[in-house]
């Protein structure tokens, strides 16, 4: 299945959590949703950001009493364990696989081919949504990389609340490419007023040389 499109309503789902316990997407409408979805439970990356989004659910609340819920094709006692090793409190959602596929995850276009030392495998790729109150995808976050994202998703999600749009890694990029490629111009602007200001100061002295070479000689200077 594709990705979500920003402005495209989220697709509807069911799945238990940590506890067991059934949550859908419903019982998050009225306020904003951050959804995201990673591979696998306890992995160096996806410890770091369960912990990122659990030390900034109080920041999260308080912008508009968002929520933070994470998605991976682990079970509900994987998710458990893992909850517990590591003193998670940001909702854990278990989309067990159906004929090796877990489902919210395919619908959200996040299951897919992956390769890793040149081997192919079907898997999640970090993929983060945001949501409205209404249940619709505002922005979304692909490849996600993992320092830094639940701050840049907070500044998101407070742009959003705010009424001011938020940048967007493309716009961020773009910025600063134009900031590089303004160096060189910049460069080249100076090197060009220096060989003008140069070009005149050559021209000045030559015509002061030119000049003193016309120049009458005196009449005692003839009569010699």
């Amino acid at each position: 299945m594709p990705l979500i499109e920003p402005g495209s309503p989220a697709p509807s789902f069911e799945l238990p959590d940590a506890s067991a316990k059934p949550r859908r997407l419903a019982d998050f409408a009225g306020a904003p949703l951050v959804l995201y979805f990673y591979p696998k439970d306890d992995t160096s990356g996806c410890t770091q950001q369960a912990c990122d989004f659990t030390n900034a659910l109080a920041d999260f609340a308080k912008i508009a009493n968002a929520t933070v819920v994470g998605v991976s094709p682990d079970s509900v006692a994987s998710h458990a364990k893992f909850a517990a090793k590591h003193n998670l409190t940001v909702t854990l959602l278990a989309d067990t696989p159906v004929n090796d596929v877990p489902p919210v995850c395919d619908a959200f276009g996040v299951w897919g081919e992956k390769s890793m030392y040149g081997k192919a495998y079907m898997g999640v790729t970090r993929t983060t949504y945001l949501i409205d109150g209404q249940g619709r995808v505002v922005r979304r976050w692909d490849k996600v990389k993992v320092p830094g994202h639940a701050a840049e998703v907070q500044a998101a999600l407070a742009a959003l609340v705010g009424g001011q749009p938020a940048a967007t890694a493309a716009t961020m990029s773009a910025a600063v490419k134009s900031t590089k490629s303004a160096k060189p111009a910049a460069k080249k602007t100076a090197k060009a007023k220096k060989t003008t200001k140069n070009t005149k100061a050559a021209t000045k002295s030559n015509a002061k040389r030119a000049a003193s070479k016309t120049k009458p000689k005196s009449a005692s200077a003839r009569r010699r």
